[in-house]
């Protein structure tokens, strides 16, 4: 399996790939990402431990280890997904394995913040349009969709669905303002420029 390395920043506007299809409402942090791999010292190799459990369980046949759903970037999952604990490690699991985006019935509050402070776009639809998606997704895995975040459209060459992303997601989706390190890191000179003005920092300096 080859995992996605390339990770976003800035605006957020559109993005395409093949959708995967993970079924089941209450999908939790846990079996995302499983707590012994909560040891790690940096998030690098979580991509290959993403539902460690689930696809040991199924040999082979779990929705991310199926061939033809490698290099899929879009999840489609089904209502409440990511509940339980706060594990941040659960979005950066998924976005190392090369997912850019959810659609789902619902999501968790803190895991939708978790993605949302990553760049992955969490856009919700019906029970109904979500099963429906899902069906057709899985009718034919070579399909290539587009997310257009500031449409809050999916669509591919003979379909179209609506969608709902909160307006505040939206709006720091489209701006890039989700992006807090690249703000900062744009910021330099007015960074130095507060460095300067600090007093203890000017003694320390000084002195050192």
């Amino acid at each position: 399996m080859t995992l996605k390395t390339s990770f976003p920043q800035g605006e957020i506007t559109k993005l395409s790939g093949r959708c995967v299809v993970l079924r089941g409402n209450d999908i939790d942090t846990d079996r995302i990402i499983p707590a012994r791999f909560l040891k790690c010292v940096s998030f690098e190799d979580l991509g290959e431990q993403v539902f460690a459990d689930d696809r040991r369980e199924l040999k082979g046949k779990h929705p991310l280890d199926l061939a033809i759903n490698q290099g899929a970037s879009i999840l489609v999952v089904n209502d409440n997904f990511g509940c339980g604990s706060s594990r941040e490690h659960a979005p950066q699991a998924l976005m190392r394995w090369g997912i850019r985006a959810l659609i789902g019935q619902s999501f968790a509050e803190i895991f939708y913040g978790n993605c949302l402070a990553l760049g992955i776009p969490c856009a919700t639809a019906t029970s109904t349009e979500i099963n429906n998606l899902q069906t057709a997704i899985n009718n034919d895995l070579q399909q290539i969709w587009e997310l257009n975040i500031q449409n809050q459209t999916l669509k591919n060459e003979s379909k179209s669905l609506n969608l709902k992303i909160e307006a505040g997601t939206l709006k720091s989706l489209t701006t890039g303002t989700w992006d807090a390190t690249t703000q900062l890191i744009s910021q330099k000179v007015l960074l130095e420029e507060t460095k300067n003005k600090l007093p203890y920092l000017n003694h320390f300096y000084h002195n050192n």
